[in-house]
């Protein structure tokens, strides 16, 4: 015996007409091809008119075509690995860490950390909260490892 679906449950039919045409139908005098003329009038029709062509090209009253919508893909977060300036930190290991964990150039290292220098707080990259919190956990357990006090945080952008 088939049931009815669940109203709390979002279904392409429940969108196609809303639930209330379908709590008063009793179960066992339910006539199917009345219930899919309905479902493919759509609201403010009664579903009488069986001339319609659905989208297969079929004029059978039984036949329902049902497209499921393609579900979105949500873009990840992005998050700034940021490194803060402090006044024992040579500025050699600053472009050292540039260049091993950011992959940055000399030039592009030393230009970061001229920034960091002279404002305070420079972006070392822009990355997903994984790649961003490795990168974070990384330098600065490299900063420790050389008894430095280099602080390296990351926000979310």
């Amino acid at each position: 015996m088939t049931s009815l679906p669940d109203p709390s449950v979002p279904s392409p039919v429940a969108t196609a007409a809303s639930w209330h045409t379908f709590a008063s139908l009793d179960r066992a005098t339910l006539d199917w091809a009345a219930l899919d003329r309905r479902v493919r009038a759509g609201p403010g029709d009664d579903g009488t008119d069986n001339g319609g062509d659905d989208r297969t090209g079929n004029n059978d009253p039984g036949t329902l075509v049902i497209t499921r919508p393609k579900p979105k893909t949500k873009r990840p977060n992005m998050y700034r690995v940021l490194l803060l300036n402090d006044d024992y930190t040579p500025m050699e290991f600053v472009v050292h860490v540039l260049e091993r964990f950011f992959q940055k150039s000399r030039e592009e290292a030393t230009r970061v950390m001229l920034h960091v220098h002279h404002h305070g707080v420079g972006e070392c990259g822009v990355y997903t909260y994984e790649v961003a919190e490795t990168k974070v956990t990384q330098v600065m357990d490299f900063a420790r490892k050389h008894q430095h006090p280099l602080q390296c945080v990351m926000e979310k952008k």
